[in-house]
């Protein structure tokens, strides 16, 4: 993951300058895929799973809050990583980094770019279904890179920034899912022994 934040700190320019579409939240499907990066997408779906799943699995409510949650959590990681690396969002600044000074709004993310909330949460998400549903792998992470490109193409993110929200959500909601998978698999021992 490392490798690929770098390489995206790389290329940051280049796509700032190439990979433009700053109409893209006026077409249909951009609005969509930015969506995957809005928190209460995953609370709605979570909330759907519980609805489909209970009664039938003993564990719905803990998969419902495992789809909510980890979006959730990487959200506000990323959050709190803006205010301690503080480098404004691109077009902000003709596609040069400049970073914020601690004594200039200390406690407001507004206008701060790296890492991106919207590339965590949707990846946060993603890495929630994939555990839970994992023959849609693709369709989740799919989502979840269409989510990240649109905020490269909307110029409201460096590459390098959504790199980085990916990589943070897919290492939170990877340790999620192993904590997830592993009590699961200790209640099936439990009740089958």
């Amino acid at each position: 993951m490392a490798i690929a934040c770098l390489a995206a700190l790389a290329i940051d320019r280049w796509c700032y300058e190439h990979v433009v579409f700053v109409g893209v939240y006026d077409q249909d499907w951009g609005r969509l895929l930015r969506s995957v990066g809005y928190w209460p997408t995953w609370a709605i779906g979570a909330f759907a799973l519980w609805l489909h799943e209970r009664g039938s699995i003993a564990s719905a409510g803990q998969r419902a809050l495992f789809v909510a949650g980890s979006p959730a959590i990487c959200g506000i990681v990323d959050e709190v990583l803006k205010l301690l690396i503080r480098r404004e969002r691109p077009e902000a600044n003709a596609g040069a980094y400049v970073f914020r000074s601690f004594s200039d709004h200390p406690w407001s993310t507004a206008g701060i770019g790296s890492p991106s909330s919207h590339a965590a949460v949707a990846f946060g998400g993603a890495a929630a279904m994939s555990a839970l549903f994992p023959k849609a792998r693709l369709v989740w992470f799919g989502l979840a890179g269409g989510c990240a490109v649109t905020r490269v193409l909307a110029r409201a993110h460096f590459a390098s920034d959504v790199v980085a929200g990916a990589a943070l959500a897919i290492v939170i909601g990877g340790w999620f899912a192993r904590r997830l998978i592993g009590r699961a698999r200790a209640e099936q021992v439990a009740a089958h022994p």
